[in-house]
């Protein structure tokens, strides 16, 4: 399970995709963000999937690298389809069996759900799929420039947030190897109910902040053995320009928000 975890992970490539300014794609991201939270029919919610399926295959990330990404979320999206089908009253009853009625509301709210987590989380991988952690740091730090006129720490936290990025897969990786350690020595991470299974990842808690906070530590003494002290005066080797690619990407993006916005209103 561990290994399906791919938040973080960048997966190198010379695609328009990743090309692209990183600027250009955290708003990209955040457009399709609102794009799935406008959706409001099957009509809009395959709009929406039409543009990650060609995003997907312009950056030619494998389809088995995507499956992994959703693979860690079966059980939470299973869970909220189970909610809205069984919770989510209407005027259509399709089936009742005792006191648990379903109606064709509760259906379609649950496959909604379920299709907008999936779409979601596979959208924002692409994010990390397509951009390394330095890009995604520079990135972040031009659009919340102007965040400076009220004194905010821009760098210090798009610095931050890029380390917390670039930990997850370091993180998951050392918990991997802990777990093959304490396998040797006769612990059973795979047997047992779920509350049981839980109980035995326990163990696993101690040695990994432990390992966690070795780790920050010596970044931070790496950090300063390298004289680093906040965004003031730095410069970049490589300094970000948006291209033509970015304009009609950014373009693209402001016509299918109108789009969606437009069907929205129409009720579609």
């Amino acid at each position: 399970m561990l290994k399906d975890i791919t938040l973080g992970q960048y997966f190198p490539g010379d695609t328009i995709v990743h090309r692209l300014d990183p600027r250009t794609k955290l708003i990209l991201t955040i457009l399709y963000i609102v794009l799935l939270f406008i959706a409001k029919s099957f009509v809009s919610y395959g709009i929406v999937l039409l543009f990650l399926v060609i995003c997907i295959l312009l950056s030619r990330i494998r389809l088995k690298a995507i499956l992994s990404g959703l693979k860690p979320l079966v059980i939470l999206i299973i869970i909220t389809g189970l909610l809205n089908l069984f919770y989510t009253r209407g005027e259509h009853l399709l089936l009742r069996v005792w006191r648990i009625s379903v109606y064709w509301e509760g259906v379609r709210t649950a496959i909604t759900m379920a299709l907008r987590i999936m779409l979601l989380v596979t959208g924002t991988l692409m994010l990390t799929y397509t951009t390394s952690p330095l890009q995604l740091t520079d990135g972040m730090e031009k659009l919340l420039n102007p965040l400076k006129i009220i004194h905010v720490p821009v760098h210090e936290l798009s610095m931050m947030m890029s380390i917390a990025l670039r930990f997850i897969p370091t993180l998951i990786e050392e918990t991997g190897k802990i777990m093959n350690a304490q396998k040797a020595r006769g612990a059973e991470f795979d047997t047992g109910n779920l509350i049981q299974k839980a109980k035995a990842m326990l163990p696993l808690l101690v040695p990994l902040f432990i390992s966690a906070f070795r780790r920050a530590d010596e970044l931070a003494t790496a950090m300063e053995s390298r004289c680093y002290h906040g965004g003031e005066g730095r410069t970049k080797m490589k300094v970000l320009k948006m291209a033509r690619r970015d304009w009609v990407a950014l373009g693209i993006g402001a016509v299918l928000l109108a789009v969606m916005i437009l069907l929205r209103r129409l009720g579609l």
